[in-house]
This record gives structure tokens, sequence and C-alpha cells, in this order.
């Protein structure tokens, strides 16, 4: 409201001061007119009387005494000059002297023979006072032309000037009470109306999803944030029962990731014990001496896989995470070894080039890596390929053991690529997706890292890095 009344004010003022201009310029250009005309008049009538022929040297005579009777009429300086632009007669001469007869320059002397009119109004301004000079022929009975008739220096009227400044005082101090008013009532709208909107910017501001929200009362006496404070005190309604089903929804959702989880590391190792049985009952013979160290092989495998599920069993029962890590010093090369006994594919290959490397790890944990990676692998290798491999190669690097598991399979999918290690993230028709998920999880708490190489089509490598831990 306030900027309103100033633009209001600043474009008055601007349309003000150039309607007053131009109408000054109008008056003053119609007032040296009227002077123009009433000289001219008298100066025809001394013609048409005068019994001098009508001749430059003539003209000094004949208006010899009526051209200051003339000058007194009008209160003004007159000035008559040849067609040439010599001065013949002025109204000065007899009460100054000057050195030098002014003259007509031949500019204005073409402006006056070529306008319509056949005049001319030269406007300059000395000493910040505009002054106007007219020019115009003289003319005898035939329309002759016989002369110029000059106004000189004739000074604008300053009515119109006064009457700007007079308006323009009057008009700055309505407007300055208009605006000193305008502030007053600005500033007691603006607290009237924004006193409840900075409440209810403080209460939303407060406002969270996880704790009791306060409702604001009715208290402003305008419509509209009336209405706005019951829609805040509706949302205050629904938020509070969203976020009831909200930690309801993610109470059920973690014990469905548990769930999960959980199944998926139960069936993890039964998928070992099954085919440990399986191997053993195709294999099994009373007539093998060597079926006592079978027997203990076979039971040895079934217990490490039955301790895997007991320790993930009790992580379940007491609430708490997946097994935490239980290092005991161990051969990784034998734990690998033995763990890949469980397996009946024949065209899996291990390769070692040292006999033992001692690291202090999680027997089961380990267990868990290569047996997901071996799954893994051998899942990706089409039933209907007649070559399969899987290699698994253990190395030692400096103070890390590497393990590789390359399989000859179908590849990773470029567009999956970037979500292999994703939990929930399979190209299996079953299975939940986790599993390569966990072993990053156990891998990672080692300070190892595990990576691969794809070639879609061809076949994957599966690089684990765990850094040895002495003993």
């Amino acid at each position: 409201m306030i900027v309103l009344i100033i633009a209001t004010s600043i474009l008055l003022i601007t349309i003000s001061i150039i309607q007053y201009k131009s109408v000054a310029k109008e008056y003053n250009q119609r007032r040296i007119e009227g002077i123009e005309f009433y000289v001219k008049k008298h100066i025809n009538y001394i013609l048409s009387n005068t019994t001098y022929p009508l001749i430059d040297e003539n003209i000094k005579l004949i208006f010899k005494d009526k051209i200051h009777e003339m000058s007194d009429i009008q209160n003004v300086e007159i000035r008559i000059y040849s067609l040439e632009g010599k001065l013949l007669q002025s109204s000065k001469e007899s009460f100054s002297v000057e050195s030098q007869s002014p003259t007509v320059s031949k500019f204005i002397l073409r402006l006056v023979q070529s306008s319509i009119n056949k005049r001319y109004v030269d406007v300059k301004t000395i000493n910040g006072i505009k002054y106007r000079s007219s020019y115009s022929l003289i003319k005898n009975k035939k329309f002759k032309p016989i002369g110029i008739l000059n106004l000189p220096n004739i000074p604008d009227d300053g009515y119109y000037e006064k009457e700007l400044n007079n308006f323009l005082i009057h008009l700055a101090q309505v407007y300055t009470f208009m605006i000193i008013v305008a502030f007053a009532f600005a500033y007691f709208l603006s607290s009237f109306v924004t006193k409840p909107i900075n409440d209810f910017a403080k209460k939303l501001s407060g406002t969270r999803l996880n704790r009791k929200n306060e409702k604001i009362p009715f208290s402003a006496k305008i419509k509209e944030i009336n209405m706005l404070l019951i829609a805040y005190n509706r949302m205050i309604e629904e938020l509070e029962r969203n976020a009831v089903k909200l930690a309801q929804n993610e109470r059920d959702l973690a014990w469905r990731e548990m769930a999960k989880q959980v199944a998926h590391e139960i069936k993890n190792p039964l998928t070992p014990m099954r085919l440990t049985v399986q191997s053993f009952q195709r294999k099994f013979s009373p007539e093998d001496p060597n079926i006592k160290q079978k027997l203990n092989d076979f039971a040895e495998s079934l217990i490490q896989q039955i301790d895997t599920m007991s320790s993930v069993a009790s992580a379940f029962s007491n609430f708490a995470s997946m097994p935490a890590q239980q290092n005991e010093v161990l051969n990784v090369v034998e734990v690998v070894e033995l763990t890949l006994d469980i397996f009946n594919e024949d065209y899996i290959v291990f390769e070692c080039s040292e006999n033992e490397i001692i690291s202090k790890i999680d027997r089961t944990q380990l267990i868990r890596i290569i047996t997901n990676l071996v799954k893994n692998a051998i899942q990706s290798i089409p039933e209907d390929q007649e070559t399969k491999m899987v290699l698994v190669t253990i190395k030692k690097i400096a103070n890390e053991v590497v393990i590789a598991i390359k399989d000859n399979g179908t590849g990773i999918d470029p567009h999956h690529v970037a979500n292999i290690f994703e939990p929930k993230f399979t190209t299996k028709n079953s299975g939940m997706g986790l599993g390569l998920g966990i072993i990053k999880n156990i891998i990672e708490n080692y300070k190892g890292t595990i990576t691969f190489e794809t070639k879609f089509g061809s076949g994957t490598i599966f690089t684990v890095t765990l850094p040895i831990i002495n003993t």
C-alpha cells in the first residue's frame, strides 16, 4: 500500500510537470504571436498612410518616430531589417549607441523565407531564463516583401512555472501526510494480521513426526487465518494417526527383514548338509578300507553346518544381530578345501600353491563366504552347457589371502552390475538376494574387499581379499 502511494505520487508529479511545461510553451508561443500580430498591424497602418516610396532608404524615415511609439505600446524592442538582413531601423537607436549594427544570419533568413507562415521563432536560454526572438516578413499592399520584422529577446512569462512550483509544494504536503497515515495504518494492520501467522509459523516449525504435537486454539479474528488453523489442526490429527501406523509398519518391516535374513542364514548351511548326506549315501561302502576316515570327515562337515545353524538360532532368540565373530586360529587352505568337499559337482577344481595359510578368522563365516560364492558360480552355469568349470584358487600376497572363484557361466548382465551387492537384489527365480550382501558385510568387517570381473556370456570371477590376522 505504501509503495502504491509513493508510485502514484511520482507518476502524478511527472505528469503534472510535463503538462505544465506543455501549457507554458503553448502560452508563450501564443503570447509572442499576439505581440507580433499587433506590431505588424500597426506597421501596415503606417505603411498604408505614408507618402514615401517603400524602398530600403525610406524605411528609416517612415518609422523614424513611429517605431518608438509602437515599442512603448507593446513594451518590446522592435527591429526592422532589409531582406538581405541589414538593420534599417531599431527602437533602441535613440537610447543606446552600438559600435556595429546587428544583422540577421543567412540561416535565419532562409528559415523565414522557406517556412509556410514566413516566420521563425528562435529560442535560447540566458542565465537560466528562456528568451524568444521572432522573425517575420513585412509586406506592402501588393503582398510584396519589403523587409523583416524582428522582436528580439522576449522573455518567457514565469506564471506557469510559479503555478507548477506551488502545485508541487501542495502535492508534496498532501502525499507526505498520506504516507504517514499509510505507514501507521500498515503497521497496525500488519500487526493484526501477522501475529496469528507468526504463532502459526512457530508451531509449524516445531512440528515433529516422532512426538506429540500441540494444536493451535482458534484465536484469530480473520476468517482466512482461522481456516488455516483448522487445516493445521486437522493435519496434526492425521499426523498422529500416520505416526502410529508408521511405527507399526516399521516394526513389522523389521521383523520381516529379520525373518528373511534368519531364513537365509539357516538355508545356507542346510543345502551343503543335504549335498553332504547325498554324497556320503552315494559313495558309502562297508568294504571301503577308509570308511572310518570318511565317516569322521562326514561327521565333522555336518557338525560345522549344525554349529552355524545353532549360532543363527541363538542370535535370533536373543533378538541380537547375526552371529558375532568367533575368531580362531585356523588353516584357511584346509577350511576352504573341506568346504568344497560337500559339493558333488566333479567340475569344481581347487588350486593352491601352499599347503597352509594360517590366520585368525571365524570358521563359520569363512565357510559361509566360500559356500555362497561357489553355489552362485554353479547356479550361473546352464544345465545344458557341455563344458562346465568352477575354479577356486587361494594365494598369499604380502599380508593378505586372496581367494578367487571363477566360473564359465552366463556372466552378469551389464544392467545389473551396479546392483549386484544390494540387499534383496537377485536375478534368480528363487532366493531373496541377501547372500552377496551378507558376505560383503562379513568381508568388510574384517577390513577386506570383494570384487568381481564379468563378461556377459563368458563367465565371472569373484575375488575376496582378507587381511591375514597374526595369531
